[in-house]
């Protein structure tokens, strides 16, 4: 299934796109795409549903995030060897983690805003993994039953807020809108598996970042074990989990960064595409 929410900022409406890619209300059926939807058995209800048999949304319409209400927005950084290997840093031994702060978050296609002072803003692509049932101590082997779904993310990243400033890089990730998601969660059924799904960014028309999740340095399963054994991953949890080469920051002969007026495209196989314009605080 490929769950959505649809509508202005904060008076989103739960949706679902039926086999034919038309958008379908749910609201009928639940209130929200939201933790309490995202067990095993809720979806399992949902799935059984009649798609064609629910009111029909004519577009265009607003994507919002594909999740409500997300409790913990956990980041793995570095977690593609030749990302890691283009930025000039070393493997790690374990997933780096650092957290986006819940109020980055902003629709798949809603504007990205530099904030004041910005001038190394940048992209990345990343596969988003959707927590559905609460985990902790989880095996590698069986992390994945815990999966509600997978989505797109865009970390976008202030590269000199996030190395410049002193502390953690969460000081360059959290600025407004610098995460969105969605445009759908495609429960894990659908996408099998998650170790092989291509994905590319383009910024302006130009192909920036090609990548496949099958380069990741630790995998889905990897990444909800390791943190599972730090503390409890909850429904809603979102994890974003690396990106491929292609980063401005890691452009040779020298760094490109966002500026307004620039558009990021991303798309990631089974998962759909995202669209931002970038613009400037005021």
């Amino acid at each position: 299934m490929k769950l959505c929410r649809y509508g202005e900022p904060g008076a989103e409406k739960p949706g679902l796109i039926d086999h034919n890619g038309d958008l379908r209300d749910l609201s009928a059926e639940v209130a929200d795409i939201g933790r309490e939807v995202l067990s095993d058995k809720s979806l399992d209800i949902l799935s059984k549903l009649d798609a064609m048999e629910l009111p029909k949304v004519e577009h265009p319409v607003r994507f919002g995030p594909c999740v409500a209400d997300i409790g913990k927005f956990m980041c793995i950084g570095l977690n593609y060897s030749d990302h890691a290997a283009e930025t000039g840093a070393d493997i790690p031994d374990h997933p780096i983690l650092f957290m986006k702060a819940n109020s980055a978050i902003g629709g798949p296609n809603d504007d990205v805003i530099l904030p004041r002072g910005s001038t190394r803003g940048d992209w990345e692509v990343e596969l988003g993994v959707v927590i559905g049932t609460t985990c902790k101590y989880v095996s590698p082997e069986e992390a994945l039953d815990y999966v509600a779904g997978y989505c797109v993310i865009n970390d976008v990243s202030e590269r000199e807020f996030q190395t410049g400033l002193s502390g953690q890089w969460t000081k360059g990730k959290s600025c407004d809108t610098f995460g969105p998601i969605g445009p759908w969660l495609v429960t894990r059924d659908e996408v099998g598996d998650p170790q092989d799904l291509s994905m590319h960014l383009d910024v302006n028309g130009q192909r920036m970042q090609t990548g496949n999740t099958n380069t990741m340095i630790f995998t889905v399963a990897d990444c909800i074990s390791h943190l599972s054994q730090l503390f409890t991953l909850h429904p809603g949890d979102v994890i974003s989990t690396g990106t491929p080469p292609g980063v401005g920051m890691g452009m040779k002969p020298e760094a490109v960064y966002l500026k307004a007026g620039d558009v990021m495209e991303l798309t990631i196989e089974k998962l759909g595409s995202q669209r931002q314009d970038v613009r400037i605080d005021e």
